[in-house]
């Protein structure tokens, strides 16, 4: 794409149940949606940082939840769950820490961490809901 032309922009989200198998869902779709937007370099990060996220907020809530994925027109690809709870989620761990103590769970936010370009988390509403998003930002590789 030529550098002055204005980057596509697009925004999706999936709401999902409160259910460990959306996940799959979510990757899937993820993958479906990076692929068709010409963005098949991303596909392995980003369907591993979704993945991790969506986990999140079926696991640690009890209500729906919902991936959203939209391209920024700065170019970046921005990720996002939401879940019910509106406390904000734990300090992601080092990944040699989480590796030493040979911990089962605890890598998710270490992992987007190290792999995203950015990452936070924002209290929301969904569904009449209070709520948060945990969000990561990958960069366009031209």
């Amino acid at each position: 794409m030529p550098e002055n032309e204005p980057i596509e922009t697009w925004d999706y989200t999936l709401y999902i149940p409160n259910d460990l198998r959306a996940v799959t869902v979510c990757r899937r779709t993820l993958r479906l949606i990076l692929t068709v937007h010409g963005l098949i370099g991303l596909v392995d990060t980003a369907e591993l940082l979704a993945a991790e996220l969506v986990s999140n907020a079926v696991r640690h809530t009890k209500g729906p939840a919902a991936l959203r994925v939209r391209r920024t027109p700065e170019g970046m690809v921005w990720i996002g769950a939401w879940d019910t709870d509106p406390a904000p989620p734990d300090p992601p761990r080092p990944l040699e820490q989480v590796a030493e103590l040979e911990l089962e769970d605890g890598r998710g936010l270490g992992l987007v961490k190290a792999c995203a370009e950015y990452w936070g988390w924002q209290p929301t509403a969904r569904f009449g809901d209070r709520g948060k998003f945990v969000w990561c930002e990958l960069g366009v590789v031209a």
